[in-house]
């Protein structure tokens, strides 16, 4: 485990998880048991008795057949009184119990399939919940694809475990033991004790080199998952990749992880064939020496030939399962090792949760008041400070400020990302530490920078902001936002896939998808956070146009960099590391000619600069379009 994952480690969130946490394997059945049992309805409890009958039918079964086989044998050997009948009844009852055997498995697997994949189901639904219910912090600090290998493994460790722990270890172990038992009644205590040491010493050795083997596949798991991890960041930033060459870069970076993780599997490997060749050994010696001493006892005719076929066949039939034990053993404790990851996950605590007793947010307008409100992502780092304001219901408030003056975190706090470190943010006067997340992040919506579109049609994203809503709504929000008559002109209509991240579609159509999103989803409060600084000056236009249209009526807070988008604010509240410099209308601020003033005047004198240059720049291209047509400078005067 690495040490971030110590790092992580906390209390577990229910009794189910805290020992998953352990690496005991004595401990995986009553692990699995809520799975099995507890938190299944009576259909699956059914199952599971079921199975657990098929497998005693089969456990009797397996042991009744080498006793039948050793009757036939004696029936037929030479010497005594031939009875056709009692041959032929004895090869017909072992054909028989070997059906048994057979179908009684085939059975139980059938039934026990449907509770191996609910307790998956099950297991992964609250693992994929939880990392949902966990803080912004978290994620920002992990990788996604570690994360879905983390849950991929685990997921396949589980149906392994269950699969083979209750059907194939723990049903061996019980035939072994009846086997000991039948061989000393019937013959004498050295069989069964020759048989039990050879087993316990099977065993032992197979624990031992396990655990030794252990730190290998945990190694193999890092640098598996470091892999993945590089394999995905990079495909997810792939334009990023072509824009500045770095196809050989991020090669190489691949290229090392998994020069790491072959180091990693070839240990593993080695001492899996170090393994295999102890496990034989102790087998063959075993073998060995019950066929001895068997063939002892026909040679001194205290054991019949079909004795010796008894105690051959018993042996041979336990050490088939047996050598598959040892497999199952070393892959159900790769599967814990790979579960632990997993359930790691479900033992970090959110930072932010419901306090109890938190009521749902109950609406009169949506009037948003920060109060004195300070924050910092370490403590070390404040970055709000002592940040005062207000936004009455149905009003328009700008918080304007260079790049890291807090801006965004104004919006991560209202959306209660993160609890404030001082001070209280409140909607309607109620404290938003009082109230339900969901009710919160149900009242607000958000346009926010960088949108990111999932991998589906444009519909199925215009939805997201409120699934199940009617094909009539979502093409009104469409409206709302302009951008229906886009989607109408393209071939597929609202089932055009936008692509990975929505690449497929420019930033101006990715920010009126998110435009008409957040409108279908009806919220009161609205959160604009640089909702244009990307875009080019006309598509910037067209989104504000958009903007203005959708906020009518609604309480609005304005995140931007660019002063001439909230010029007909309300209220500007200027923001410089942290904290309010100043506050008022657009005219105000520019007649206190203070911070404001001065940001505004940078601006204008930019995008002036940048008019001339583009009326330069289009004068050149005029020139050089008219001398390649060959006409003179008189004749572009003229022109």
């Amino acid at each position: 485990m690495t040490a971030e994952a110590h790092a992580n480690k906390q209390p577990a969130e229910t009794s189910e998880y805290k020992t998953f946490a352990g690496r005991l394997d004595i401990r995986v059945i009553r692990s699995l048991m809520p799975f099995l049992w507890s938190a299944n309805g009576f259909e699956l409890r059914a199952r599971v008795v079921i199975a657990l009958a098929m497998l005693v039918v089969a456990i009797a079964a397996n042991v009744g057949v080498p006793l039948v086989y050793k009757e036939a044998v004696d029936a037929l050997t030479p010497g005594k009184e031939l009875v056709l009948a009692l041959p032929l009844a004895m090869i017909g009852a072992y054909g028989l119990l070997r059906l048994v055997s057979v179908a009684s498995g085939e059975i139980r697997d059938a039934i026990f399939a449907k509770v191996t994949q609910r307790a998956i189901r099950t297991v992964a639904r609250r693992v994929f919940e939880h990392l949902h219910r966990l803080s912004m912090r978290f994620h920002l600090d992990r990788q996604t694809g570690g994360l879905s290998r983390a849950i991929e493994r685990g997921t396949k460790g589980i149906e392994f475990t269950l699969a083979f722990m209750l059907f194939s270890i723990i049903p061996t172990i019980v035939e072994i033991l009846v086997v000991c038992a039948i061989l000393w009644a019937l013959y004498n205590f050295w069989f069964a004790l020759v048989t039990f040491i050879t087993i316990g010493s099977y065993i032992l050795f197979t624990l031992m080199i396990t655990e030794w083997r252990l730190r290998f596949r945990r190694e193999m798991n890092a640098r598996d998952q470091e892999a993945s991890t590089r394999a995905i960041d990079s495909l997810l930033n792939f334009e990023t990749v072509k824009y500045f060459g770095n196809e050989d870069h991020e090669a190489r970076r691949y290229d090392s992880a998994l020069a790491r993780y072959e180091i990693a599997a070839v240990k593993n490997k080695t001492s899996l064939s170090l393994l295999n060749v102890g496990q034989s050994a102790i087998i063959a010696g075993g073998l060995t020496g019950v066929m001895v001493m068997a063939g002892m006892g026909v040679t001194a005719g205290t054991m019949t030939l079909g004795d010796f076929v008894l105690v051959v066949t018993y042996l041979m039939q336990l050490y088939l399962p047996l050598g598959f034990l040892g497999y199952v053993y070393r892959e159900v404790k790769q599967s814990l090792t790979d579960m632990e990851a997993m359930f790691d996950l479900v033992q970090v605590p959110p930072d932010v949760t419901d306090r109890e007793g938190a009521a749902p947010l109950v609406l009169s307008g949506g009037e948003v008041v920060f109060d004195d409100v300070s924050f910092g992502y370490r403590p070390d780092r404040p970055i709000i400070k002592h940040v005062s304001f207000r936004v009455p219901a149905g009003r328009k408030v700008a918080i304007v400020g260079p790049s890291g003056a807090g801006k965004s975190t104004i919006s991560r706090l209202l959306f209660r990302f993160y609890d404030v470190d001082g001070g209280a943010i409140s909607i309607d006067g109620q404290d938003l530490r009082d109230i339900t997340q969901d009710s919160l992040r149900r009242a607000i919506g958000i346009v926010p920078q960088d949108t990111v579109l999932f991998n589906d049609t444009i519909e199925y994203n215009i939805a997201y902001g409120r699934p199940g809503a009617a094909d009539e709504d979502i093409k009104a929000a469409a409206r709302l936002a302009a951008i229906h008559d886009f989607i109408a002109s393209t071939p597929d209509g609202y089932q055009t896939r936008v692509g990975e991240r929505g690449l497929k579609l420019s930033g101006g159509e990715k920010q009126r998808v998110a435009i008409a999103r957040t409108m279908l989803k009806r919220p009161t409060i609205l959160v604009f956070d640089e909702a244009t600084s990307a875009l080019d000056s006309r598509t910037e236009k067209e989104i504000q146009a958009a903007l203005r249209a959708v906020s009518v009526d609604h309480t609005t807070l304005v995140i931007a960099h660019r002063l001439s988008t909230v010029i007909d604010a309300d209220e500007i509240i200027v923001l410089d590391n942290g904290a309010i410099v100043e506050r008022g209308t657009h005219q105000a601020l520019l007649d206190a000619a203070g911070t404001y003033a001065a940001m505004w005047a940078r601006q204008q004198e930019a995008a002036q600069l940048k008019e001339a240059l583009t009326q330069e720049l289009g004068v050149a291209l005029a020139q050089e379009e008219m001398a390649s047509e060959g006409l003179s400078e008189q004749d572009l005067k003229k022109i």
